[in-house]
């Protein structure tokens, strides 16, 4: 099995080549990165099987043309906003599977539009299967199958400001806080600003209580349109230490976030400084989900909640995914566009296998105040 990662040596990837070390069955792992010598950096510690190659993900024939010398792609380059709906245009094109950890609610909206073409080309485009989307649409199915009727979904994530965080996931971040977002409330799909709806949420130790806000992660838009008959869903978010969200608030105010290109030089500043922000903040990120419903006329509350190193967190939904769809665990499926809720009709095998590699879960089958 041969496999590319595109963004393969930033610090979401590198967990994932990690866990392709462990596969005898993967024959090559293509790290194409913007960044050759860090790629080739990368490759060097892994072995024969790892090669490094310099692509430029803005560039359609060549992302296309690696993808074709592949059997799977698996896409790390963010902000995907900007990178996503390019990088499954290429893999429809190369007639190649493909596997994200996409995070941006615009990019999930702008790719189901290709739900149609995926289909009928066969091909299964997996977006979103990282944390905070993925292992969270996971757990949401998880706590939807548990209950008859099953109404509301609330997801939460935090993370903690020592993790590291390239230029591409503060752009992320900046992008996430910065307009509106969409979330399903009293069973419509409404506008609502990022930064907004603030709460205090209890996530799993060392992060303890921390307050959390809209943000513009896809979930918030997938489950609804896959999992029917919910009258709310919505999606939190928040860092550690608590004030570095109302900062970004504060500096969005300014203009410094409203364009791509504005993101993106901040981001490269703050990569340099960031260092300071760091300073009290955890080098762990968390994930809480609640489930509330009925169940045989009873109510019933799910909650579900997991904590990591981020790349680790990250990069183990998609390494699992990546190696299901290989073995073709998938092929039942037709081709489309799917997100893990979609995908997943018994979350728990999957489940079973993400612990399996270190990834920790907690499952609090009558809830968790």
């Amino acid at each position: 099995m041969k496999i590319v990662v595109f963004g393969g040596s930033g610090d979401m990837a590198v967990d994932a080549l990690d866990e392709l070390m462990k596969e005898k069955d993967v024959s090559k792992v293509t790290i194409a990165d913007l960044n050759i010598e860090r790629a080739k950096k990368e490759a060097a510690k892994r072995g024969d099987r790892f090669v490094a190659a310099r692509v430029d993900a803005t560039n359609h024939n060549q992302v296309v043309d690696v993808m074709k010398q592949h059997d799977i792609a698996m896409g790390f380059v963010g902000p995907f906003y900007y990178f996503e709906k390019p990088m499954v245009i290429a893999a429809l094109e190369a007639g190649k599977p493909y596997v994200s950890i996409c995070d941006d609610y615009e990019a999930y909206l702008d790719i189901i539009e290709l739900d149609k073409e995926a289909k009928k080309k066969g091909i299964h485009i997996l977006t979103g299967w990282g944390n905070s989307p993925g292992l969270t649409q996971v757990l949401a199915r998880k706590g939807y199958n548990s209950m008859d009727n099953p109404k509301r979904i609330n997801i939460h994530w935090a993370a903690g400001s020592n993790e590291a965080a390239g230029p591409a996931n503060l752009t992320h971040l900046f992008n996430i806080l910065h307009g509106t977002t969409l979330q399903t409330i009293r069973g419509k799909e409404v506008e609502v600003n990022t930064g907004g709806g603030r709460k205090v949420v209890r996530f799993p130790f060392p992060m303890g209580d921390l307050p959390v806000y809209y943000t513009g992660h896809a979930e918030s838009v997938s489950i609804p349109r896959n999992l029917k008959g919910l009258t709310e869903v919505t999606l939190h978010g928040g860092v550690q230490p608590a004030y570095i969200p109302i900062l970004i608030k504060i500096m969005d105010k300014t203009g410094l976030f409203s364009t791509h290109a504005r993101r993106k030089a901040a981001a490269e500043f703050f990569y340099k400084i960031e260092h300071f922000f760091g300073t009290g903040g955890l080098d762990k990120s968390v994930g809480r989900v609640d489930v509330y419903g009925f169940h045989k006329g009873k109510s019933m509350h799910r909650t579900y909640t997991y904590i990591g190193h981020i790349g680790i967190i990250t990069s183990i939904p998609c390494t699992v995914a990546t190696l299901w769809e290989l073995s073709g665990k998938f092929k039942s499926a037709p081709g489309g566009i799917y997100s893990a809720e979609r995908l997943l009709d018994d979350p728990d095998p999957f489940l079973k296998e993400v612990m399996r590699r270190g990834v920790e879960v907690f499952f609090y089958k009558d809830g968790l105040d």
